[in-house]
C-alpha cells in the first residue's frame, strides 16, 4: 500500500486534471444533499428552541366565539401566570385618502407578553398601545401609507398609530392581513366583537414548576368537555410548520438524490475515460511486475482522494447554506435559521456521495484491473467488457447499502423508498431504451447523405455512451418537464381559473338585523353584484358515534375536521355547489331533532355513514345530531361551502353572523369595499385575490425552491453530457483524423456531431414529455387533488431549452476531438 499510495499521489500531480468530472459531479451532488439537508435542520431547530417563545407560553388554551369565564379564568389561574388575547380579522381604513385593507386585530392585556417583548421601530410614541392607540406592522404602513402620529379607523374607532411594530411575540402562523395591535379598552372601541362574530380567544400560562404542559391542557379540556376549549403546547405551536418544512425538505433531499444518480453516470463516465487515457501507464506497471491488485489500489486511492475533496468542498457550501439562505431570503422563511453546523445531513450526504462514487467507478476499475497489458498498449479502440459476477456482487451490495442510507435517514420512509423505488425503474427503462436504441440504430437501413450515416454510426457505434446519455438527460428533461407542468397547473388554477367562477369578496360578520343595510351598500358599489349569505358560526366535533374525541389515543390519519373548532352553518336546502351522495336531504320545513350532512370525503376518513351519531359543541353547548345525507362538495369554486352543515331548528337558537359572499365586476372592487366600510366598520371584507395571492405567494416561495434544487439537477445532466464526449475522446479523435485523410472539412465534422445530438436530444424530448408529463399529472390530480391544467408552451419551451443545451454543449465538448490532426493521428497509430 505505501508503493501504491506513492505512484497514486506522484501520478495526481502530473495528470490529475482528468479526473475533474468526477470531482464536480460529487461536488454538485453531495452541496445539494448537504445545503437542503442543513437548511431543514436549522429552521427545525429554531423552531424547537424557540418553541415557548413563539407559543407565547408554556401552554395556550384557544377557544372561539367567546372569552373566557369567570370560573374559567380563576381555574387557569390557579395553574400559573396567565396572559389573555383575543384575535380577529377586521377591516382599516384611512381619513385622507379613505383607502381600507383587511387586517388582522390582536387585543392583548397588560400581562402580555409572558414570554419574550414588543418592540416597536425608533420614533415610536409610547412602548406599547393603551387605549384609543394602535401598533402597526411595517406591511400594514407600507399599504396604507400610515406613519407615527396619523389616525386610522378600525371599526367604529379612530386610533392613533403610536408606532410601527419591529418584534412581536407568539405570531408564528398564518393570518389573512397584517397585524394590528391594541389592548382590551382599545378593542371595546372598536366595536368590531357583536353577538355572533367570528374572534378566537386565547389564553397563555407560565405554569407552575413541576407541571406538564400536555397533561395540564388534558385537564382542562376534560374539567371543560363542552366549552370549546383547545390545548397548544409549545411543541405543538410550530407543529404545521415543522411538518411542511420536513415535507418540503424530504421532497427537496429526494430531487437531490436524483441530482446525486445522474452525477452518478458522470462519474462512471470520468473515470472511465480517465482509466483509458492511463492505457500507456498500466501496462509499463504490468510489465514491470505490478499486480492487478496494486494497480487497482493506486487508481482507487486516486478516485478516493479525489471523491474526497469534492465531498469536502459540497460540504462546506452545503454547511454554509444556512447562512446564505438567511441573508439573502430571510425574510421569505418561518422563521430565521438557527444558524449551527448540522453534523447528521453531512454526514448522509457524504454517506451517499462516496457510496455512489464507489458504485460507478467499480467497473472501470475492475476493467482497468482486468485488461492485459498486451492490449492496453494499443490505441485502437476495443470493445467494452462486462463486469465479472464478483464486480456485480459487489455493485449490489453497495447499491444497497445507499438505498438503505437513503431510506432509514428520511423523515417519511414510505415516500422515500417509494421514491427510490420508483427512480430505479425509471432508470431501468431509460437504460433499457438506450440500449433498444443501439441495437435498432446498428440495424436500420444506412442514409445516403454521410452526415447523417456518420450521426447514426456515433449513436451506436463500439464504446457509444448513448444508454448512458439516455439514462442521465432522459431523467433531468423529465424531472424538468414534470416540474414546469406543476407549477403552470398550479399557476392556472389559481390565477384563471378560481378568480372565474369565485366571489370577489367574501364578507365576515354581518349581523343578522344588518342584512339589508350590507345589501344595499354591496349595491351602491356594484349595482349588478350578486350576494350570497348564510348563518355562520363555530362549532367542533366532540364526539362520533359515541365516542369522545378528548378520549381517543390517536386521531384518523387526516382527521383534519376533528382538530379543533370550525366555521359550520344551516340549511334548508341543499347548498350551490353541493351535490348529495348517499342518504337524504330533510324536508324544507323540517324542525324535528338535529340532523347534520357532512362532507363525503371527511365522513370516509372518519369511518362515518348515514344514520351515526355525532355530537357538535356550539359556545359550550353540545348538540347531540344523527347524519341524514353525505355531499360531494366542489371546494374549488371558493364559494361558500361547509365540511358540516345543521338542519333548521334547534341550533338557530344560538348566537350566529352572517357570512356572505359577494359576486361583482373586478373593476368595482374599490367601491364595493369603500361603501360597506362606511355603512358597516364592523364588518370584514376579505379580498377573494388577497387570499389566492398569498397562497401563490407561498407556493412561488416553493416553486423556487424546487426549481433551486432542480438545478443541481440541469448541471448534473450537463457534465453528465460532457463527460461523455470525453468518455468517447479517443474514439471521437481516431475518427476524425480518418474523415480528415478522406478529405472532411471541420464543418462537415461539425455538422456531423451537430445532428448526433440533435437526434438525441429529440428522442429524449419525446420520452420526457411522456413521462414528465405523467408524473407531474399524478402529483397535481392525485396529491395536490386540483385540476389538470398545464401550460403546453410552457413545457414546449421547457423541452425547446432542453435541446439546445444538449446541442450545444455536445457540439463545443467535440471541438478538443476536431483539433486532432493526421499526422498526430498516424503518429499514435
Amino acid at each position: 500500500m505505501r508503493n501504491a499510495w506513492r505512484l497514486a499521489v506522484r501520478d495526481l500531480r502530473a495528470g490529475g486534471r482528468g479526473l475533474w468530472l468526477l470531482l464536480v459531479c460529487l461536488f454538485l451532488g453531495t452541496a445539494a444533499l448537504a445545503g437542503i439537508g442543513s437548511l431543514s435542520a436549522s429552521i427545525t431547530t429554531a423552531l424547537d428552541t424557540q418553541s415557548r417563545r413563539l407559543l407565547g407560553g408554556d401552554l395556550e388554551l384557544r377557544v372561539s366565539q367567546r372569552r373566557p369565564t369567570v370560573e374559567e379564568s380563576a381555574v387557569f389561574a390557579g395553574f400559573g401566570r396567565t396572559s389573555e388575547s383575543v384575535s380577529v380579522n377586521t377591516m382599516a381604513q384611512t381619513r385622507s385618502a379613505g383607502a381600507s385593507t383587511l387586517i388582522n386585530l390582536r387585543a392583548v392585556d397588560q400581562a402580555w407578553p409572558l414570554i419574550g417583548r414588543l418592540e416597536l421601530r425608533p420614533g415610536a410614541l409610547a412602548m406599547r398601545p393603551r387605549g384609543r392607540s394602535v401598533a402597526i406592522a411595517p406591511a400594514l404602513a407600507d399599504r396604507l401609507n400610515l406613519k407615527v402620529g396619523d389616525q386610522v379607523r378600525i371599526g367604529a374607532a379612530w386610533m392613533r398609530v403610536i408606532g410601527v411594530i419591529a418584534a412581536e411575540p407568539d405570531t408564528l402562523g398564518f393570518s389573512f392581513g397584517p397585524t394590528a395591535l391594541v389592548d382590551m379598552n382599545g378593542l371595546d372601541a372598536t366595536q368590531v366583537i357583536q353577538p355572533g362574530s367570528l374572534y378566537q380567544s386565547r389564553t397563555r400560562l407560565l405554569l407552575h414548576p413541576g407541571l406538564d404542559a400536555g397533561k395540564t391542557g388534558e385537564a382542562v379540556v376534560r374539567r371543560f368537555p363542552s366549552a370549546g376549549w383547545s390545548a397548544r403546547t409549545p411543541q405543538d405551536a410550530a407543529g404545521n410548520v415543522k411538518r411542511s418544512i420536513d415535507q418540503l425538505g424530504q421532497f427537496l433531499l429526494l430531487v437531490g438524490l436524483a441530482a446525486l444518480a445522474i452525477a452518478g453516470i458522470g462519474i462512471g463516465s470520468g473515470v472511465s475515460a480517465y482509466l483509458e487515457r492511463k492505457g500507456r501507464m498500466i501496462a509499463t506497471l504490468k510489465v514491470l511486475g505490478a499486480r492487478s491488485a496494486t494497480i487497482a489500489a493506486v487508481f482507487l486511492l486516486q478516485i478516493g482522494l479525489v471523491a474526497g475533496l469534492g465531498v469536502a468542498a459540497g460540504l462546506a457550501v452545503g454547511a454554509a447554506i444556512p447562512w446564505i439562505v438567511g441573508t439573502l431570503a430571510g425574510s421569505a422563511l418561518p422563521i430565521p435559521p438557527e444558524l449551527a453546523l448540522y453534523p447528521a445531513p453531512l454526514l448522509v450526504a457524504a454517506g451517499l456521495s462516496l457510496l455512489v462514487a464507489l458504485l460507478f467507478s467499480l467497473p472501470a476499475l475492475a476493467r482497468a484491473r482486468a485488461v492485459p497489458a498486451a492490449s492496453l498498449l494499443r490505441d485502437a479502440v476495443s470493445a467494452a467488457r462486462r463486469p465479472t459476477p464478483a464486480v456485480l456482487l459487489a455493485m449490489a451490495f453497495i447499491l444497497a447499502a445507499l438505498i438503505a442510507l437513503a431510506v432509514l435517514t428520511a423523515s417519511d420512509r414510505a415516500i422515500a423508498f417509494g421514491f427510490v423505488a420508483a427512480t430505479g425503474l425509471f432508470v431501468l427503462l431509460l437504460w433499457l431504451l438506450g440500449v433498444a436504441l443501439r441495437w435498432l440504430l446498428a440495424r436500420v437501413p444506412r442514409p445516403r447523405r454521410p452526415l447523417v450515416r456518420l450521426a447514426l454510426a456515433n449513436l451506436h457505434r463500439p464504446g457509444a455512451q448513448t444508454d448512458r446519455l439516455v439514462v442521465a438527460l432522459g431523467l433531468g428533461f423529465s424531472l424538468f418537464v414534470a416540474l414546469a407542468a406543476i407549477n403552470t397547473s398550479l399557476t392556472n388554477e389559481l390565477a384563471s381559473t378560481a378568480p372565474a367562477k369565485a366571489p370577489r369578496f367574501f364578507a365576515i360578520d354581518v349581523q343578522p338585523e344588518d342584512e339589508q343595510t350590507f345589501r344595499a351598500a354591496v349595491n351602491r358599489g356594484a349595482p349588478s353584484a350578486t350576494i350570497e349569505a348564510v348563518p355562520s358560526l363555530r362549532g367542533s366535533i366532540v364526539a362520533i358515534k359515541g365516542q369522545r374525541v378528548a378520549d381517543m389515543k390517536t386521531l384518523p390519519e387526516g382527521a383534519w375536521i376533528l382538530r379543533g373548532d370550525r366555521t359550520i352553518t344551516w340549511s334548508a336546502t341543499v347548498p350551490p355547489r353541493n351535490d348529495v351522495v348517499d342518504g337524504q336531504w330533510w324536508p324544507s320545513n323540517y324542525r324535528g331533532p338535529p340532523l347534520i350532512s357532512l362532507e363525503d370525503r371527511a365522513a370516509e376518513l372518519l369511518g362515518l355513514k348515514v344514520g351515526d351519531a355525532v355530537t357538535v359543541a356550539v359556545l359550550g353547548v353540545e348538540i347531540p345530531a344523527r347524519i341524514a345525507a353525505l355531499r360531494k362538495v366542489d371546494w374549488q369554486g371558493l364559494g361558500l361551502n361547509f365540511a358540516l352543515i345543521f338542519s333548521p331548528g334547534y341550533i338557530e337558537e344560538a348566537p350566529h353572523s352572517l357570512l356572505a359572499s359577494v359576486y361583482a365586476p373586478p373593476a368595482r372592487d374599490g367601491a364595493v369595499a369603500t361603501a360597506v366600510a362606511n355603512a358597516l366598520p364592523s364588518v370584514t371584507m376579505l379580498r377573494t385575490g388577497d387570499v389566492i395571492g398569498q397562497v401563490s405567494e407561498l407556493l412561488g416561495r416553493i416553486a423556487l425552491a424546487i426549481r433551486a434544487a432542480a438545478a443541481v439537477t440541469v448541471a448534473a445532466g450537463i457534465v453528465v453530457l460532457i463527460g461523455a464526449v470525453t468518455a468517447s475522446g479517443q474514439a471521437r479523435r481516431y475518427d476524425t483524423v480518418v474523415l480528415k485523410l478522406l478529405g472532411g472539412s471541420r464543418r462537415q465534422l461539425l455538422a456531423g456531431q451537430a445532428i448526433e445530438y440533435g437526434l438525441l436530444a429529440l428522442l429524449l424530448a419525446v420520452v420526457a414529455l411522456l413521462l414528465g408529463t405523467a408524473a407531474g399529472w399524478y402529483v397535481v390530480t392525485y396529491v395536490l387533488e386540483l385540476h389538470w391544467a398545464p401550460d403546453p408552451w410552457t413545457i414546449a419551451g421547457t423541452l425547446g431549452v432542453s435541446i439546445v443545451m444538449t446541442l450545444g454543449v455536445g457540439v463545443a465538448s467535440s471541438l478538443p476531438a476536431l483539433r486532432a490532426t493526421p499526422a498526430a493521428g498516424l503518429r499514435a497509430g
